[in-house]
């Protein structure tokens, strides 16, 4: 009985649709198909990176050679990792038909080995496998990408190019301090609205004329920083008016609740609801899953511990969700969420601040469910009851 185990043949999967994987670079694409009736051999080709025209013209040849086989037209169904090339070919995967798939290519699964194989050709397998796996209906075969309309994707450019802005402003900020401070210059302020008067009326530290060569260097450096400063205020009224605009086009009250929150402005509004907040979400938790704060256990036998949060997430959200129990912490001190951290950071001796505004941070998430929720029950009438407070659960 046991020999018939395992002497017998595995079971084979009659495959109900042509599966492609895609495999992008910038130079070539490596396309690897399975077909029906096709037995286990996949075939393989490259094409010019781009090249879309091709790309529709090979899956046609597959479909009809598919036909031809079982004279049958099955559905095409293809996967690609998300990564440099964004989401533009799925969408003209999808406006001609094809069902696409934008894989998050850190949830796939591979051999733990120190020292692997990896080439263009095994990664094209390894993604028509776990292709075939997903549309099997494993479970936690690997993790799909959510892909956003393009107007949501553009949407998101607002609040993604002041972060820029404001990194390159700090750059410059500190490019003219380092180069002030190697002459004794301290306390100067190049943000200031009389920057260029008070580089005029600078000295070195030794009392002489400030160098003329370097006096140059520093006003181009503020020529620079002046430039970036309007287009800071550009991006600013842009944001504001599409703040505006979302708020009057939406039908639900999320936006303009998440407004009202004492502690919330319009830069912590934007990135939550572009980010976030735009897509339906069930629960806090898949928000918190999304931005990376989910905990990451690590047990195995008598082991038992905690890693942190997973950090496998949107960072540009995480950043915005630690960061806003802080501003609730300064605007609404006398909150029951201000209360338990005050409490819970007392209790351990001033220690532990950083877990406990996680903590914080995943209690005070302000999900779409839980605004929705307050929207029915509260009777939204343009700012929040007064009795309505987003807490730990208990």
């Amino acid at each position: 009985m046991t020999d018939a185990l395992m002497n017998s043949a595995p079971t084979h999967t009659r495959l109900s649709a042509i599966f492609v994987s895609l495999e992008l670079s910038r130079s070539t694409w490596l396309v690897t198909a399975l077909s029906p009736a096709s037995g286990e051999k996949m075939s393989k080709f490259s094409i010019t990176a781009g090249d879309t025209a091709e790309l529709l013209s090979r899956i046609s040849i597959l479909q009809d050679r598919a036909i031809q086989r079982t004279g049958y037209a099955y559905p095409i169904t293809t996967i690609q990792e998300a990564g440099l090339d964004g989401f533009w070919l799925h969408r003209v995967l999808m406006n001609e038909g094809i069902e696409s798939n934008v894989v998050d290519p850190a949830s796939i699964t591979v051999s733990r080995r120190r020292r692997r194989a990896k080439t263009d050709r095994l990664d094209g397998e390894i993604l028509l496998r776990t292709l075939m796996a997903y549309t099997r209906g494993e479970p936690h075969v690997c993790a799909m990408v959510h892909v956003p309309s393009a107007e949501e994707e553009d949407q998101r450019r607002i609040s993604r190019e002041r972060k820029t802005l404001i990194g390159e402003r700090v750059t410059h900020v500190n490019r003219i301090k380092g180069l002030l401070y190697s002459q004794g210059v301290s306390g100067y302020e190049p943000l200031h609205r009389d920057r260029r008067k008070h580089l005029d009326e600078l000295k070195t530290g030794d009392g002489r004329d400030f160098p003329v060569h370097l006096k140059r260097q520093i006003s181009r450096e503020l020529d620079r920083l002046e430039l970036l400063l309007e287009h800071i205020k550009s991006v600013e009224a842009d944001r504001n008016k599409f703040l505006l605009s979302q708020v009057k086009q939406t039908k639900e009250p999320q936006l303009e609740m998440l407004l009202a929150i004492k502690g919330i402005g319009a830069e912590v509004a934007t990135i939550l609801w572009t980010e976030a907040l735009y897509r339906h979400s069930d629960n806090r938790r898949q928000i918190a899953s999304y931005a990376g704060m989910a905990p990451t256990p690590w047990q195995s036998g008598s082991i038992d511990r905690e890693q942190g949060v997973s950090k496998a997430g949107n960072p540009r959200l995480r950043v915005t969700l630690v960061q806003t129990p802080w501003l609730w912490l300064r605007h609404q001190p006398n909150s029951a969420l201000s209360k338990w951290f005050r409490e819970r950071t007392q209790a351990n001796q001033g220690r532990r601040k950083k877990s406990t505004i996680v903590a914080l941070a995943l209690s005070n998430l302000p999900a779409e469910a839980t605004l929705k929720q307050l929207t029915s029950t509260s009777g939204w009438s343009g700012k929040l009851m007064p009795h309505v407070q987003f807490g730990p659960r208990k």
